[in-house]
C-alpha cells in the first residue's frame, strides 16, 4: 500500500491462528507480556482497560535493563476483528506531551488462517520516518512472528 502523505507504516501477515486467538493475545495482559516486545527485549508490565477511552500501558525492558514505557488509550475495540489505540492520550482523555502514532490492528479470517494487519498512522511524516528508522518493519515483524507462535497454541 502506498501512503501519499508519507505518514503510514503497514505490516501484514497471514497467521495460522484464529482471529479470536490473536485478539486475546492483544488484549489479555498475561499474553501481551509473552510476545509484544521483539526478543531479546521483554515486557515487564502490561495493563489493558478494554473500552473506548480505557488506558493501555506497556513497559518493555531491553537487554541492558533500560525500560521503555508506552501509554495510550483505546479508541475502538471490535472483539476478534479490530483494535484501535493511540498515544495521543495517556489515560482518561488526558493529552500526552508528544503524540506519535495511532495503531490500527485488524484480524480478518482467511481460510484456516487470519490476515493480520498492523497499521501505524503518524502525526507527521517526520514521525513516520523516525519510526521506520527505529526498525518498525523488523521489530514489528519479529513481534508478529512471536504473536503467531503464541496464538497458534491458544
Amino acid at each position: 500500500m502506498t501512503d501519499p502523505n508519507g505518514r503510514e507504516l503497514v505490516l501484514t501477515r497471514s497467521i495460522a491462528a484464529s482471529p479470536t486467538a490473536l485478539y486475546r493475545a492483544w488484549t489479555e495482559p498475561d499474553l501481551l507480556r509473552r510476545w509484544f516486545a521483539p526478543s531479546p527485549f521483554v515486557v515487564t508490565e502490561a495493563e489493558t482497560d478494554l473500552r473506548p477511552g480505557g488506558a493501555t500501558r506497556i513497559v518493555m525492558r531491553g537487554p541492558d535493563g533500560t525500560e521503555f514505557p508506552s501509554a495510550g488509550i483505546y479508541l475502538e475495540l471490535v472483539e476478534n476483528a479490530r483494535i484501535v489505540f493511540t498515544d495521543a492520550y495517556v489515560r482518561a482523555w488526558e493529552p500526552s506531551t508528544k503524540p506519535f502514532f495511532t495503531g490500527i490492528i485488524t484480524f480478518e479470517p482467511e481460510g484456516d488462517a487470519t490476515r493480520y494487519t498492523a497499521r501505524a498512522l503518524h502525526w507527521s511524516a517526520d514521525d513516520c520516518t523516525a519510526h521506520e528508522a527505529m526498525g518498525f518493519h523488523d521489530g514489528w515483524g519479529r513481534c508478529a512472528d512471536q504473536l503467531a507462535a503464541l496464538a497458534a497454541g491458544l
